[in-house]
């Protein structure tokens, strides 16, 4: 988590500067004290209004039962918090119809998927590498997985979903009622949603020629509308637009048939709406 959320920073333009304190780095932008907390902790932190604003993962802010305002999802570290059991022990699929031992980190979230379930099941608590507990330990676990290798290098199979996460920027409810630092927070948001977004999308440049225009701008999305330049000599028109990357593989063939030439695609770094 740690390295995403630096990252995505820096590519905001708010550098991390280590500080002599290896927990308390600064940032490059005033107005901001920073802390390096384990997740739980964050949660916890903002909970209590200690702290006004923090990265965490959503699985940790619903474990926890945090009363928190989430301000935008960062999509990092993307998870899935599953119940899986060894395969010896499933029927058809699914758990077995008698009396389980289910392990978990996450007490919470477990207990509650326990009694929607509608199983009969007894929790344990486990910290750290609940993975191991079956078959001797428990008989089903509660984790959270990003590809599923290790529980399928442990022998355990996914019976269900429980819920997905990511690392999410979350705020205390009361620290948005102080005028003063809702504004920087607000900041701060745009400029980090402005790479998330930048992220998502590519810059296509095409030329086209006068009577292809519309066609070309129709087959050409964009995020209101596109910039269109004319070429020298009147040769024509360049047109510019921000296009979501995964559209790529349909939008290019469609604006090439509508009669676009010389189309050239690059990485944006922020986009501010």
């Amino acid at each position: 988590m740690q390295e995403g959320v630096f990252t995505l920073l820096r590519e905001a333009g708010v550098n991390v500067r280590a500080g002599s304190r290896g927990y308390r780095p600064s940032l490059s932008i005033p107005g901001f004290e920073v802390k390096i907390l384990k997740p739980q902790n964050i949660v916890e932190m903002l909970h209590f209004g200690s702290r006004d604003i923090g990265f965490a993962g959503h699985d940790w802010v619903k474990e926890l039962k945090a009363d928190l305002v989430e301000l935008f999802d960062t999509g990092l570290d993307p998870v899935r918090i599953v119940a899986a059991a060894p395969k010896t022990i499933l029927e058809d699929g699914q758990l077995p119809k008698r009396s389980l031992v289910v392990a978990s980190e996450y007490e919470h979230l477990t207990r509650r998927w326990i009694s929607d379930s509608g199983i009969d099941a007894r929790f344990v608590r486990s910290y750290g590498a609940t993975e191991v507990f079956p078959p001797e330990d428990a008989d089903c676990i509660v984790d959270n997985t990003a590809t599923g290798s290790t529980l399928v290098a442990n022998g355990l199979e996914i019976v269900e979903t429980v819920m997905h996460s990511s690392t999410r920027l979350y705020a205390n409810p009361k620290v948005l009622e102080h005028n003063g630092k809702r504004a920087r927070i607000e900041e701060l948001v745009m400029l980090l949603q402005s790479v998330l977004d930048a992220r998502q999308r590519v810059m296509v440049e095409v030329n086209v020629r006068t009577d292809a225009l519309e066609a070309v701008c129709q087959a050409l999305p964009c995020m209101r509308e596109p910039t269109i330049s004319s070429l020298h000599g009147d040769g024509g028109f360049a047109i510019k637009a921000a296009v979501l990357r995964k559209d790529l593989p349909g939008v290019i063939p469609r604006v090439k048939a509508a009669g676009g030439t010389d189309v050239v695609v690059y990485d944006l770094s922020q986009i501010v709406p």
